[in-house]
């Protein structure tokens, strides 16, 4: 079946499905292979389940006409959001970075909302598959998309700008994060500048953080032509912004190039690193003439829920939740935010950062000693790569996360600001009970 066959399918039933355990009825079931899965064995029972086709590449499992036989399912679902991108006439904002790109993708969400009817990406569907289904989940009714691009290895982000074709598009930085499958900080530019590669090549518009010299150094080596800076002083900055307060909830002043007029906004974020991305979202803002009170209504409005800059207070601590995921890069800004923070007893959970590569031993040890070198009143330390260090450094180490639950239990921590910091897969959220 042609991919143009395939859609008009799609605009009659413009929901897709790729897990039957959540199938709607009347959708489009995509049958995706999985490291341990392989969904064209489902295909009947989404189906039953109410789905109007299933899409497969098994003909094994063509059990009626409502099963369409496809070469490549991914590739098949990939194409066809590339056909529904094309058929949209709106701006498509595209964000990738090493650190800050959900926070980042939200606020600039939340102020776009005030004005215009907008899609964001969902969570965390920021990859080869879950590009796609945000954009086959953009609907005539809307007027912007902020879509999420996520990678860990070269030529990822390349292909999700061919999928979401961003008109507009940004970089939050670039910094140590999936070292094993960039090969080194110079892969991870390389990587995420393919964002930048695609705006040169379809004359698309760049905002640009004009404090990072590593995106400068980016975008001009290209020579984009369609350049909106932001930052703290850069006379470059089309909206300049400055940090008033952390204590803990971030709130700043920001103004516009060549205009004495500031105006102040008080937001739901914790850490000076979330700086930048509130200035992102004020510049976009900015950009598609948002007024000064609608942007600060969407910066104030925001509230963190995904375990990403979030303060949540217990019985007895206070918690800086930042445990979605981490890497060198930001478990430095999470450590510098917590030393700057008012607080009279201070305790530091750091679980082990993935994806590290031949560098896993030599980063977890330097974060180590960055940590010891900043004022707290206890550093644990959890996971198999910091436990590696133990003999060395005077803290204290669990090689799991159940070990570090079960001293808890035994010797509580009550009255301090703790932050618990660690890569998905450390699941460092199994702690909050316990605190």
């Amino acid at each position: 079946m042609q991919i143009q066959q395939l859609y008009q399918l799609y605009l009659q039933h413009p929901v897709i499905s790729t897990d039957t355990r959540k199938i709607a009825r009347g959708s489009m079931f995509f049958a995706l292979k999985g490291d341990k899965f392989d969904a064209n064995t489902f295909a009947q029972q989404a189906l039953e389940a109410g789905a109007a086709y299933a899409v497969i590449d098994n003909a094994d499992f063509k059990t009626d006409d409502r099963c369409i036989l496809v070469d490549d399912v991914l590739s098949t679902l990939q194409d066809l959001a590339r056909h529904h991108r094309r058929q949209l006439q709106i701006p498509v904002i595209g964000l990738t970075g090493t650190n800050g790109k959900t926070t980042t993708k939200e606020l600039i969400n939340a102020v776009l909302s005030q004005q215009f009817n907008t899609l964001a990406t969902q969570g965390n569907l920021n990859n080869h598959i879950g590009v796609p289904l945000t954009i086959l989940s953009i609907k005539p009714e809307h007027e912007m998309a902020v879509i999420e691009m996520g990678a860990n290895h070269q030529k990822e982000i390349e292909l999700l700008c061919t999928i979401a074709q961003p008109s507009h598009g940004l970089i939050t930085n670039v910094g140590k994060a999936h070292l094993e499958g960039f090969g080194g900080v110079e892969g991870v530019k390389k990587g995420k500048g393919e964002l930048y590669d695609y705006l040169k090549a379809s004359g698309g518009v760049a905002f640009v953080h004009a404090d990072s010299m590593a995106l400068l150094e980016m975008q001009e080596t290209r020579d984009l032509e369609n350049v909106v800076y932001y930052g703290t002083k850069s006379l470059l900055n089309t909206v300049i912004g400055t940090l008033t307060s952390n204590a803990p909830f971030l709130s700043l002043a920001w103004g516009k190039q060549n205009t004495p007029t500031q105006y102040a906004v008080n937001s739901q974020l914790t850490g000076e690193y979330n700086l930048p991305n509130i200035l992102a979202a004020i510049c976009i803002g900015d950009y598609f003439k948002l007024n000064p009170e609608q942007i600060n209504q969407g910066i104030t409005e925001y509230q963190p829920k995904n375990n990403r800059s979030q303060i949540v207070k217990t019985a007895t601590n206070t918690l800086i939740c930042d445990y979605y995921n981490a890497n060198p890069s930001s478990m430095v800004v999470a450590i510098d935010n917590l030393a700057k923070m008012q607080a009279a007893h201070k305790v530091m959970i750091l679980g082990d950062m993935f994806e590290m590569g031949l560098e896993a031993a030599a980063e977890h040890e330097a974060i180590i000693k960055i940590a010891l070198e900043t004022v707290a009143n206890s550093y644990i330390f959890i996971g198999e790569e910091f436990y590696l260090q133990r003999q060395n450094y005077q803290a204290t180490f669990y090689r799991t996360a159940e070990e570090a639950i079960a001293a808890l239990q035994t010797v509580p921590i009550t009255n301090s600001t703790v932050l618990i910091k660690g890569s998905r897969g450390m699941a460092l959220e199994r702690l909050v009970q316990f605190l």
